[in-house]
């Protein structure tokens, strides 16, 4: 680390702490040359293991370019599309993995997309899971209806004995 004022490269670590997300490391650092004393963050960097082999770092935006195309026309700000990128790299990041495989990417998307707008999810899925045909449409339609509908019972209350 070269200390930022004198550009000295033996600089020496005073205190570590975990930063309140635990996705960085700060560190408050001081040289010995000229003895002030800075700050830096350190973050693990999150990168992409492409299906070709070759590697690239993670990405918001990258990220979030397909899903942007997937909602053209949708009520979908891009308010939400910044916090399903937030929700998508720290669900990523919490796996643990150096390398995250290209199709884990994807997974991550659909989740929360399919919350944020289902028409926007189908357009995604179709693209993502190579949809054939109107019959993997309906399939997937038929899983939303399912799931909603699911959701929308209420559990039995338990009666009162006595």
């Amino acid at each position: 680390m070269h200390c930022p004022y004198c550009r000295n490269t033996d600089t020496r670590v005073l205190d570590s702490r975990v930063a309140d997300d635990g996705t960085a490391i700060r560190r408050r650092r001081t040289c010995p040359s000229c003895e002030k004393r800075f700050s830096t963050v350190e973050q693990m960097q999150l990168v992409v293991l492409k299906r070709s082999g070759a590697t690239e770092p993670f990405t918001r935006e990258k990220a979030i370019s397909g899903v942007r195309k997937a909602c053209k026309g949708r009520p979908v700000s891009d308010d939400d599309l910044a916090c399903l990128g937030q929700t998508v790299e720290d669900a990523l990041r919490s796996e643990g993995w150096a390398e995250v495989p290209a199709n884990e990417v994807g997974l991550a998307i659909l989740g929360p997309l399919r919350e944020l707008d289902e028409v926007a999810y189908l357009r995604f899925a179709s693209v993502y899971r190579a949809f054939e045909s109107a019959d993997d449409f309906e399939a997937e339609i038929a899983v939303l209806r399912a799931e909603r509908a699911a959701a929308s019972v209420v559990p039995a209350q338990p009666q009162p004995t006595g």
